[in-house]
């Protein structure tokens, strides 16, 4: 690692949760990514359907909770997949504020998040 490089190391990551964000309009495509990620992500854990917003999250949503060794495969197969829904993900390390800011990825557009919620 480069002398300038800090010190966090992936060892902190525990998992991941990626957020399908959606709306009335697009709740059945929704439907059909999240049935694809059941059938090709079996250990992915499939969150409640969240039709309002919930926590930080300015939308319906819901929640994909996998661990760090599929993301290599999960992240891409939801940028193939997503069906031009807004994703959202995130690390889990234990510090709420940076995993869904300064360690959070988006795909489609980005939302702004209530904050206040995770504090």
């Amino acid at each position: 690692m480069p002398a300038n490089m800090p010190d966090n190391t992936t060892a902190t990551i525990t998992g991941y949760h990626a957020h399908v964000y959606y709306d009335t309009e697009s709740r059945a495509t929704a439907e059909t990514v999240r049935d694809g990620v059941a059938e090709n992500f079996p250990a992915a854990v499939l969150g409640r359907w969240r039709d309002m917003p919930v926590g930080p999250h300015p939308m319906n949503s819901y929640q994909i909770a996998f661990t760090p060794d599929l993301f290599g495969t999960l992240i891409p197969w939801l940028a193939l997949n997503r069906r031009g829904l807004t994703v959202f993900i995130h690390t889990e390390t234990g510090d709420d504020i940076p995993d869904h800011t300064d360690h959070a990825m988006w795909m489609g557009s980005m939302e702004d998040l209530n904050l206040d919620a995770l504090r």
